[in-house]
């Protein structure tokens, strides 16, 4: 797992991010003790399997970053590429997708650290769903974060919870 600073402040901007790892921690701890053939099984109604869940989460963090950074993601992917998100392709395996995935963290507690203010803020990308021109904060950005993931884990423990019964919270 990633391996945030020891010590991440007691402050807004710490809380917020040990909020952020919570939810990380708990998509991540849902694959333990499973193959990689039961990760990626599909035992619900939906298409999601319990690896894609972390790709694409990992993913998802990493877009957010570079848009908060106001840099290109170099992982962005195509309309074609759109569904490999949600499961791992030739040469990727579970430890990979966790490595990735804690990189991703390490860089983003490194730039939430550096930033001057939650209250900075960065431009939306464009999309239907978002008003034109629109600016969010980092506070936003971390706040989103825990939602996005902690919807995911909700997912990952109804897969979990199908494929073997193991419960999350007991």
């Amino acid at each position: 797992m990633a391996q945030l600073s020891t010590e991440i402040p007691g402050d807004e901007r710490g809380t917020l991010l040990a909020f952020v790892e919570a939810q990380r921690t708990a998509l991540r701890e849902t694959v333990l003790g499973l193959s990689e053939e039961q990760a990626a099984s599909r035992p619900s109604a939906s298409e999601l399997s319990l690896s894609g869940l972390l790709k694409h989460t990992a993913e998802v963090e990493l877009n957010w970053l570079r848009l908060a950074q106001q840099r290109p993601n170099e992982a962005r992917r195509s309309r074609e590429t759109w569904g490999d998100g949600f499961r791992l392709v030739e040469g990727e395996s579970i430890p990979s997708v966790l490595a990735f995935w804690d990189g991703v963290a390490r860089e983003l507690e490194a730039f939430i650290l550096a930033v001057p203010s939650l209250d900075d803020v960065f431009p939306l990308p464009e999309a239907p769903w978002f008003p034109k021109d629109g600016k969010v904060s980092m506070r936003w950005l971390l706040l989103h974060l825990v939602e996005e993931f902690a919807r995911h884990a909700g997912h990952a423990d109804i897969v979990r919870e199908t494929l073997d019964g193991t419960k999350a919270m007991g």
